[in-house]
């Protein structure tokens, strides 16, 4: 019963250990959703969401707003 238990310690040691080291790493989710937040460079002028590139966002206005014509920079995209 005895060394049960001490696995049972162990494998949870090493889990909070990777758990530290993962952190320490960087890979947390607060830093994963500062990276996104960078990449989403361009904002709709109707709803004011992100977009990542002119291609997603022509994709976007066309779906979202059909009946606003689209702007002179996405006309050419």
């Amino acid at each position: 019963m005895a060394r049960g238990q001490q696995k049972l310690q162990s494998q949870q040691k090493a889990q909070e250990k990777q758990k530290k080291e993962k952190k320490a790493q960087g890979h947390s989710l607060a830093n994963q959703k500062a990276a996104a937040s960078k990449a989403l460079t361009i904002k709709c002028t109707v709803c004011l969401s992100l977009m990542p590139d002119p291609k997603t966002y022509k994709q976007h206005f066309e779906n979202k707003h059909p009946k606003v014509e689209l702007p002179a920079d996405l006309k050419d995209a």
